[in-house]
């Protein structure tokens, strides 16, 4: 593994999670709860697509691990897409 593929890179590029949340309003507790994380400047949820997905913009180096336990203590799962949005 390197320091791309283990952490989110601050910049616009941003790293898209997919997720098997269900219901609209879990996607808007897991988007609030990760906002509160030091360093995420935003949170996209990805409409329209199955399973759903969003997208996590932050404005210094944070793990990708660090996104995944914070939705993992919410009974839920985020799994990291590809390298870079297209």
């Amino acid at each position: 593994m390197n320091l791309i593929s283990e952490n989110i890179i601050p910049g616009n590029h941003g790293k898209i999670f997919g997720t098997d949340v269900l219901k609209d309003e879990q996607m808007e507790r897991v988007k609030v709860r990760l906002q509160k994380i030091d360093g995420v400047k935003s949170v996209t949820l990805i409409k329209g697509v199955f399973p759903k997905e969003f997208i996590v913009y932050t404005s210094k180096l944070i793990s990708i691990s660090t996104i995944q336990d914070e939705v993992n203590n919410m009974g839920l799962h985020a799994i990291p897409k590809g390298l870079f949005e297209l």
